[in-house]
């Protein structure tokens, strides 16, 4: 039985803009005219990166990671707890919203095509086997470079070219810092259900200086692209970390991490529009 209100809860709607904010910045990133914004393959593409993206990348993780899950006191108070009687029908939704977006970059989006590949596998293949990286530590965050082809697609989607290497491995960086750091509130759960992570190996001091010194490479490598806002961005994400320090020692930790959505789409929302400034309003 459809149930939307089921799909759109295991899509994490806060964490929608993780996908939607690096397509956004890509189009913004390509664009020549301010009509490449609003063109029509950019608006299609727009509607996969909002929903049907994030319901791929968080179904296949709810499917399989209910042994894990079901530890988890994230998932019976913070999220949504799927059972596996509900993983068939939630697998034929994914495919059902997914599979005309794939079909229609075929048509739309040729020159893109590389990006949804490299957006696929890593985000299938983060959560299913063989491979299922988020049991292999440092691979689990190496695989959230997914959250980088978003950007890419929708910079070849417009440029028909690759965005600077630079940036792109910048991107992988900060996303590598991101998904260790969201690893931490799990390290009991995940050592309970026998799951390594970069967390679990390293542990929760050791994670959070690997986070902050990853967030500074990328911030400031980016220098050259982005002036003061690397500075910016740096120092945001810095303060985060010194104060899941002070939080951690009083186990409020998560008090923070709920602000993690929030803290990721504001730095999106700052450098989409330094981007447009600069490209439409200098």
């Amino acid at each position: 039985m459809f149930d939307f209100r089921f799909l759109f809860k295991v899509s994490r709607p806060r964490f929608w803009f993780y996908v939607f904010g690096p397509y956004l910045i890509g189009i913004i990133a390509a664009s020549v005219y301010r009509s490449d914004l609003l063109s029509t393959k950019a608006l299609i593409f727009s509607v996969f990166f909002i929903f049907p993206a994030n319901l791929l990348i968080y179904g296949i993780n709810d499917i399989f990671d209910y042994e894990t899950d079901k530890l988890n006191y994230k998932k019976q108070n913070y999220e949504l707890l799927v059972n596996p009687n509900q993983h068939k029908n939630l697998l034929f939704y994914i495919i059902l919203f997914n599979l005309p977006f794939i079909i229609a970059a075929f048509i739309f989006a040729i020159e893109a095509l590389p990006a949804l590949v490299g957006f696929l596998f890593f985000s299938i293949f983060y959560s299913a086997p063989p491979i299922r990286a988020k049991t292999k530590p440092f691979l689990d965050s190496a695989f959230n470079i997914l959250y980088v082809f978003p950007g890419v697609f929708g910079y070849q989607l417009i440029s028909g070219a690759n965005p600077p290497f630079l940036i792109f491995i910048a991107a992988g960086i900060w996303t590598f810092a991101m998904h260790a750091y969201s690893a931490i509130p799990d390290i009991e759960a995940d050592r309970e259900a026998k799951i390594k992570t970069v967390a679990t190996r390293l542990g929760a001091n050791s994670t959070l200086i690997l986070c902050l010194f990853f967030y500074l490479i990328s911030a400031f490598s980016v220098y050259q692209y982005l002036g003061f806002l690397s500075f910016v961005l740096a120092f945001i994400y810095a303060l985060m970390i010194l104060l899941s320090f002070q939080l951690k020692k009083r186990d409020k930790m998560f008090t923070v991490y709920k602000f993690f959505p929030l803290i990721n789409a504001s730095a999106g929302f700052l450098l989409f529009w330094f981007i447009a400034y600069a490209k439409f309003f200098t």
